[in-house]
């Protein structure tokens, strides 16, 4: 029992970001240093990820939306248009469920069932996994291997998810910890988080990507990012 629970605890570490930052770059998604990966976390949801796709086209910019499988199942037209606007989808899960025991059968079911679904809403086959909350388990790792998935977390957060969350405080957190080559976690939804919190993120995405070009940095998809082995 010990040690199955040390494989199932032991790649959490990761979630630590002095951890993942010095010993797994190509985990935290350091990629080239011309280039910000911009991602969201935890949609598609019809009232708010089409805003974001909307600004994302202003500001003619393609991000990387980690979705959740039974999300798509029940919003498959707003998958499709992540889609259909250019834009990457990858897995997040099925639920956004919490990691804390063991269940690798959950974890091989849940991973596969959100890629078949991604696949059969938008014709795409997803190539990158964050897991729920970043929690890396030796399931969803086993998991993501299985389904073909590369796991990636981040470098900076806007702390998005939060009640006092504001478009001014998104933009500081997130730029506390931007460099070139780094990649962002946001939220194009609040189905994990206080109701509403997404329009703070949905303000700030703006100045974000203002800050990003005055530093010479383009700003696009995991695809685009070059992370490395």
């Amino acid at each position: 029992m010990a040690l199955a629970m040390a494989a199932h605890v032991g790649p959490a570490g990761t979630w630590l970001p002095g951890v993942r930052r010095s010993l797994f770059p190509a985990l935290a998604g350091r990629g080239r240093p011309d280039h910000i990966a911009l991602t969201f976390d935890d949609g598609p949801d019809p009232g708010s990820t089409p805003q974001f796709l909307d600004a994302l086209d202003e500001l003619a910019v393609r991000a990387t939306f980690f979705v959740l499988g039974d999300s798509v199942l029940r919003h498959p037209r707003t998958a499709y248009e992540i889609s259909r606007r250019g834009h990457e989808l990858a897995v997040h899960g099925w639920a956004h469920s919490r990691p804390w025991l063991p269940t690798v059968a959950r974890d091989l079911r849940e991973v596969g069932g959100a890629v078949r679904v991604v696949r059969r809403a938008t014709g795409v086959v997803p190539r990158w996994y964050r897991p729920p909350y970043g929690v890396l388990t030796g399931g969803r790792v086993l998991a993501a291997a299985r389904a073909g998935l590369r796991p990636v977390l981040w470098t900076a957060w806007g702390r998005d998810w939060t009640a006092r969350a504001t478009p001014a405080s998104v933009l500081a957190t997130v730029c506390r910890d931007l460099r070139g080559g780094g990649t962002v976690l946001l939220h194009d939804s609040d189905r994990a988080a206080e109701p509403g919190c997404w329009r703070a993120t949905l303000g700030a995405l703006p100045a974000l990507v203002r800050v990003c070009r005055d530093e010479g940095w383009a700003v696009g998809p995991l695809a685009d990012h070059g992370i490395g082995g």
